[in-house]
């Protein structure tokens, strides 16, 4: 299931702290400017929403984290998530099987980002496209999500994580921002 919130601003922060878990609330706080806290605590308010809607738990989770990150939930691991927020919306992916989301800002981006993270098929194909920077975000969270998906977050060779033989990629635009989920086959 996904869960996408773009209320950033539509809610009390301060009550909406007391109602997470201590490891997040640390984590939320430990952001400088409250957009970010708002971001952190929405994405686990979604995660919360969707635990009851999806498996009827209740209680806050607790994270664990891998060598790279990633993170699962203790005492589930039959249950599988991944978190993913720009300044403009929040989304959750909860799957009984490994997941990965990312979502981006609909924005430029530089040469040499697109040089760094894009393979020549895919400059090729952002090259014959009426909207470049939309295709760039658009292979931008594909790869994003592949990375968070396997759980090594962007440490691989950039250039060559998609990979349609292997993975299922959902990609969806909004006005302000997409985001690709990404699942295995």
């Amino acid at each position: 299931m996904i869960y996408v919130s773009e209320d950033i601003w539509d809610f009390d922060l301060e009550a909406a702290l007391k109602d997470i878990s201590d490891q997040r609330r640390e984590q939320a706080l430990k952001f400088k400017h409250e957009q970010g806290q708002r971001l952190c605590v929405l994405a686990y308010q979604l995660l919360k929403e969707g635990l009851q809607k999806e498996y009827g738990l209740t209680d806050n989770p607790i994270f664990e984290y891998n060598e790279h990150g990633k993170p699962s939930i203790v005492g589930h691991p039959e249950i599988y998530f991944n978190l993913s927020h720009c300044k403009e919306a929040v989304v959750c992916a909860i799957s009984d099987k490994p997941v990965g989301v990312d979502v981006e800002s609909h924005r430029e981006f530089s040469e040499s980002l697109i040089n760094y993270t894009l393979n020549d098929e895919e400059i090729a194909e952002m090259a014959k496209t009426d909207n470049p920077a939309a295709t760039f975000i658009r292979f931008w969270t594909m790869k994003e999500a592949t990375s968070k998906l396997i759980g090594t977050g962007i440490t691989h060779d950039v250039k060559s994580l998609i990979d349609t033989t292997k993975y299922k990629y959902t990609t969806v635009e909004r006005q302000r921002y997409t985001y690709t989920i990404c699942e295995n086959i």
